[in-house]
């Protein structure tokens, strides 16, 4: 910051002898070096407070970077995502048709539908009508002794 030398020093010092004279002079650099270390506290201070804040702000600035990366890759998906639920003959909507035209919903599970076998009127898990109607435990615990005792 300052270039001040041995002989700048030299002839500071004896200026102030020869001005303050040699009681006060000891009691002056001492002041003159309290002040000197509060300034150099001070300029430090700021420097770290400049130095966290410039931090900080890159730091918001590459947050606000990815938060954008991450919103257009969101955006992108979901874009992708509409068109292949919308898009007009697509293999999502052959699936769709091809497992309703079975007598099947994509929705709903297999047994919850089960069609009734021809020759004992029963389901697919072995109930009849009656029993797959009622919703007591006993019921459940019933068919479950059947099916165990074949």
């Amino acid at each position: 910051m300052f270039d001040i030398g041995f002989l700048e020093l030299l002839i500071i010092g004896v200026v102030g002898l020869l001005v303050l004279g040699p009681e006060r002079l000891p009691q002056a650099a001492r002041t003159a070096g309290l002040w000197i270390g509060k300034i150099k506290r001070t300029v430090s201070g700021m420097q770290r407070e400049i130095n966290a804040q410039l931090e900080a702000e890159e730091l918001r600035q590459k947050l606000e970077e990815h938060q954008k990366k991450l919103d257009s890759g969101f955006d992108k998906a979901r874009k992708d995502i509409e068109n292949y639920v919308s898009a007009p003959g697509s293999s999502n909507t052959d699936k769709t048709s091809a497992q309703s035209s079975s007598g099947e919903n994509a929705n709903t599970p297999r047994n919850l539908e089960a069609p009734l076998d021809q020759d004992t009127h029963r389901d697919a898990v072995g109930r009849t009508p009656d029993e797959s109607a009622s919703t007591a435990p006993d019921a459940a615990t019933a068919d479950d002794k059947d099916a165990s005792s074949r």
